[in-house]
């Protein structure tokens, strides 16, 4: 599952707060006023009929009929309410004397007496005890209040005894029930503002936060794609406002050594320029004198035969490592160009491999009537590296097979040895590097292989490596079938 935005998180913990805190106060504000809704309904119900039946005192009698019950009802009720009295086994039930005014605040005529008689055997043995008590009940979907009390007899000297007479009146609680439910409504709407406007504010704060941490970003990668002059503008003098300065300022560290690496590397690759060209006039005259002792080193007493034939071959050295330190100081300039050619790959790899008398020693497999736009030269480069390579440090036989689709050919190189060791795998393409550190010089300059490697993605291709399973290193060329010249597109 996708994890959510910084800014979908803060609008979420905005409206949870809310949520929360709206429900908390309303809810509890909706209970504290229903309460109290409820209490003083109840307490004004109990004090009315208690005041209406003090009027009875003294009671006439304490065994009435039912006639007599009738009016004492008819005392404790209202114009909004229903009365009963009870005495022994009689009961005498007064319905309000006439219909509720509009609204339906009252219980209305049609009200059903069954109410009254929804008295819990807890309410009547609590009146039967000489207490006033009271219950609400639902009938019909419409909320009542009970109430319960029964007629004292005192005599003088006594304390009140009950006079065994009962009073229960039925009082409807919609009313209330309706302020209620008005309350219960005014809570949801103020909880869904106060969400609305938790929502508002959420998105106010998370543009206000996220507007700076999206243009950190931004700058974060132009700065890793290499635009090391990317500055953030610096708003206020809050936290994000610090943290602006600190990219602003590590931004200007980074570029002053960015600047300083380039300047020391442009150095040092014109020095070696400027070296390797200045060294190639002195050293061409060096290698025809080379020459000349390798040709007379036959004739030379043994000490100085192996000394000129020494000479002749670290001279050739030396002057293929300067070849090689020049082709890398163009690649390093930019200025290396393609010579682009039609040409047959099985032709240029047979003339590569005949051109070093390898044709024996390398199992070729080329198909015929492959032909791709190349430059011929960086491609023999490329593939004398390889096959030297493979020849030099790994065991036969060595092979080359070449492969073609529409739009790319494929040469793969492979030996029979050992293979690579797989941390040198990552290296074998580096500058100078040598998987060995006790071949000799003679052995290689550590070139070779990263000569091939720019060679092929000036052609907009590349060299992989690889060991096989069965043993065995496998460099494998890959290279567009029509090349293109770095500076004006297909040649």
């Amino acid at each position: 599952m996708t994890p959510l935005g910084l800014r979908a998180r803060l609008l979420f913990a905005f409206a949870l707060l809310c949520v929360v805190t709206a429900a908390a106060v309303a809810g509890g504000s909706y209970v504290q006023a229903r309460n109290d809704i409820l209490r003083r309904t109840q307490d004004a119900a109990v004090q009315a009929m208690t005041s209406r039946l003090q009027a009875l005192y003294p009671l006439p009698t304490t065994d009435p009929d039912r006639e007599e019950l009738a009016e004492i009802a008819e005392a404790a009720a209202d114009r909004f309410s229903l009365s009963v009295a009870v005495h022994g086994g009689l009961r005498a039930p007064v319905p309000p004397p006439q219909p509720p005014p509009p609204g339906g605040e009252g219980p209305g005529l049609e009200a059903p007496m069954q109410a009254l008689l929804m008295v819990s055997p807890e309410l009547g043995q609590a009146v039967a005890g000489g207490n006033t008590a009271w219950q609400r009940v639902v009938w019909q979907d419409r909320p009542w209040l009970i109430v319960g009390m029964p007629l004292l007899v005192t005599e003088p000297g006594l304390p009140p005894q009950p006079s065994g007479i009962e009073v229960y009146v039925a009082r409807s609680l919609l009313a209330e029930k309706r302020s209620i439910d008005e309350l219960a409504r005014r809570a949801w709407l103020t909880g869904g503002a106060a969400l609305a406007f938790a929502v508002v504010l959420a998105s106010l704060a998370t543009r206000g936060v996220l507007g700076p941490v999206r243009e950190l970003g931004r700058a974060a990668r132009l700065l890793g794609e290499g635009e090391l002059r990317t500055r953030i503008e610096v708003r206020g003098s809050d936290e994000l406002a610090d943290v602006a300065r600190t990219f602003n300022d590590t931004a200007a560290e980074l570029e002053r050594h960015v600047e300083q690496l380039r300047a020391m590397e442009a150095d040092a690759r014109r020095f070696v320029a400027d070296v390797s060209h200045e060294l190639r006039t002195p050293l061409a005259a060096l290698a025809a004198v080379a020459d000349v002792l390798d040709e007379e080193a036959a004739r030379l007493p043994d000490p100085a035969a192996r000394a000129a034939r020494l000479v002749s071959q670290e001279t050739h050295n030396l002057t293929a490592l300067v070849n090689d330190l020049i082709e890398v100081s163009r690649f390093d300039a930019g200025v290396a160009a393609l010579a682009l050619n039609d040409i047959d790959v099985a032709e240029l790899v047979r003339a590569t491999l005949r051109a070093r008398g390898w044709p024996e020693r390398v199992d070729a497999e080329l198909p015929s009537g492959v032909t791709a736009r190349l430059d011929p030269r960086r491609v023999d480069v490329i593939l004398a590296n390889l096959v030297g390579n493979a020849l030099r440090h790994g065991e036969p036989p060595v092979s080359v097979r070449l492969s073609a689709d529409p739009e790319w050919i494929e040469l793969e190189v492979r030996d029979h040895g050992p293979g690579l060791d797989e941390k040198v795998l990552p290296h074998v393409f580096d500058r100078f590097y040598k998987a060995g550190a006790a071949r000799t010089r003679s052995e290689g300059n550590g070139l070779g292989l990263a000569i091939a490697r720019e060679n092929a993605r000036l052609h907009q291709g590349d060299i992989t490596v690889t060991n096989a399973e069965d043993g065995g290193a496998v460099f494998t060329l890959r290279l567009p079938r029509r090349a293109s010249d770095p500076e004006g597109g297909p040649a």
